[in-house]
């Protein structure tokens, strides 16, 4: 699977998948579109590894089928210039996959839907630029309270005075100043993921045995072994995000339609590559020294000799003439 917001995209509605769908392919094309087809959507859909997870085909020979399911309007690749209600930017491409064959009219047509679309929930937290800091997850955070004036004795912490009130609720564990100072973070920590002073006592005094001798100790048995989970992270809702400007790029080496021309959604450098403006056949046309002679020539050239071409062949090769033959 590929990060979240990026991956395999579903260009629109299409009806469910029939065998007819890939027909129109050559057979290494309509077999990796079948497989692209039934990738989830987020999957990563970058040549190498689609190859890793294809038992058939490697890199050289994906990429070039990818170029030509992009030709045959399967494939589209299109980046997005985004803007997020922090004013906030950030370009990213999108891979679409269409089941249908999409003409190019039908594509510019999506492209030009993108403008204005909100993708809110189409990226990664972190959207901005990488060197703004991480955003605070925490929707209310406390005030920092404000600062004492100088000479003013520093007030304990709720979390110190409830270990120095223990001795009041149980003088079997009755903690010294030192303990308190050493076990005063293990407490914050207690108060921090939600447990009430009340709640801590209680967990530090309740089935005491008789005689403590170390109450420091126990008390930080206690307050380790016991220690409340985490609650859960608090996030802020999304901030909202819309695409304000979508252009094709090359669905093999990334280059945008204003940099270079496209052509069914393929740059010229890359087309050559999957060798797609070379002169052939056409598709389904079977190659003239592939087909039957006709009954003409084989009448021109007369009967042949099975026995004696075939000896011909061996004494061409040096290998002994067959017992009776010539």
């Amino acid at each position: 699977m590929a990060k979240t917001g990026y991956g395999k995209r579903h260009a629109g509605d299409e009806p469910p998948y029939a065998e007819a769908d890939f027909a129109h392919l050559a057979p290494r094309e309509a077999e990796l579109a079948a497989f692209i087809d039934e990738l989830p959507t987020g999957a990563a859909m970058g040549h190498k590894v689609i190859a890793a997870e294809h038992p058939r085909y490697g890199q050289q020979a994906v990429r070039t089928s990818m170029g030509r399911l992009t030709e045959a309007g399967h494939l589209r690749w299109i980046k997005e210039h985004l803007t997020v209600e922090d004013n906030s930017m950030r370009w990213v491409t999108r891979t679409y996959w269409s089941r249908l064959r999409r003409s190019e009219e039908w594509w510019a047509e999506f492209v030009r839907a993108r403008h204005g679309r909100d993708v809110t929930h189409d990226h990664q937290p972190g959207l901005a630029r990488a060197d703004e800091a991480e955003p605070d997850l925490d929707p209310d955070p406390d005030p920092e309270p404000p600062p004492e004036p100088e000479g003013a004795a520093e007030e304990p912490s709720v979390a110190h005075r409830t270990l120095a009130q223990l001795r009041a609720a149980d003088r079997r564990l009755a903690l010294s100043e030192g303990d308190c100072a050493a076990l005063e973070p293990l407490a914050v920590e207690w108060l921090a993921r939600g447990a009430t002073p009340a709640e801590l006592t209680h967990a530090l005094t309740a089935g005491l045995p008789p005689t403590v001798t170390n109450p420091g100790g126990l008390a930080r048995s206690r307050l380790e072994s016991k220690m409340p989970p985490k609650p859960p992270a608090k996030h802020r809702p999304a901030a909202r995000a819309r695409v304000t400007r979508a252009v094709f790029v090359c669905g093999l080496c990334e280059e945008p339609e204003t940099a270079v021309p496209l052509v069914n959604g393929l740059c010229a450098e890359c087309r050559a590559g999957c060798g797609l403006d070379e002169p052939g056949p056409p598709p389904g046309c079977v190659p003239a020294t592939f087909l039957p002679a006709s009954r003409q020539t084989l009448q021109a050239e007369g009967p042949v000799d099975v026995t004696e071409r075939v000896e011909e062949l061996r004494r061409a090769a040096g290998l002994r003439p067959r017992r009776g033959g010539a």
